[in-house]
């Protein structure tokens, strides 16, 4: 047994409704790197035996390392504000959504070229 509270049970216990939302937000996350492993995926093999490959490979693994780190961010982020609402602080800006729609958008694009390529 721990003779100190650890990071995320220090403070007083917050809200349920806010403990719940901050869940629903990780578990966002969580479908968003699980939606990019699986779009990692479809791309890896729908290049496969086009002569491209390679390309297909590096996209598909992109996208999947992407999902690696929403997933990693995802449980930093319920974390921190798990542990700002024990504490009665305001929750931390982050800009994991601004890059992750930038990526994501990106991505989006060079489908679309894709697709009016072919």
């Amino acid at each position: 047994m721990r003779s100190r509270p650890g990071r995320t049970e220090a403070g007083t216990e917050p809200d349920y409704r806010f403990s719940l939302a901050n869940e629903r937000t990780f578990l966002a996350y969580v479908r968003t790197a699980l939606a990019l492993d699986a779009g990692g995926l479809a791309v890896a093999h729908l290049f496969d035996g086009a002569g491209t490959e390679r390309v297909g490979q590096a996209a598909g693994a992109g996208l999947i390392a992407l999902g690696v780190l929403v997933a990693v961010a995802g449980y930093r982020r319920w974390r921190v504000n798990q542990h700002a609402m024990r504490m009665g602080r305001a929750l931390p800006r982050t800009s994991v959504g601004l890059v992750l729609t930038a990526v994501v958008g990106l991505v989006s694009a060079v489908a679309v070229a894709l697709v009016l390529a072919v």
